[in-house]
């Protein structure tokens, strides 16, 4: 499954790249990309398991980027 979030508060491209990589080594994601240009944030990942790997996202994003949040 894949889906795209709008991102808030994503301060800089460097932050998206650390956001970016830690979601990618979660366990079920197959690819993400966070664009700090357009603040968004396209993932795609195991269908069945989408809503836990979406929870473990926002935790990851807030540990990089405290003031970002994802609009779900």
């Amino acid at each position: 499954m894949r889906k795209k979030y709008a991102l808030t508060d994503l301060d800089c491209a460097n932050c998206a790249a650390k956001m970016e990589d830690a979601i990618k080594k979660i366990d079920g994601v197959k690819d993400a990309t966070v664009s700090f240009m357009a603040q968004k944030l396209t993932i795609e990942a195991e269908e069945e398991r989408f809503d836990g790997i979406m929870k473990e996202v926002v935790a990851v994003c807030k540990k990089v980027e405290p003031d970002c949040t994802i609009e779900m």
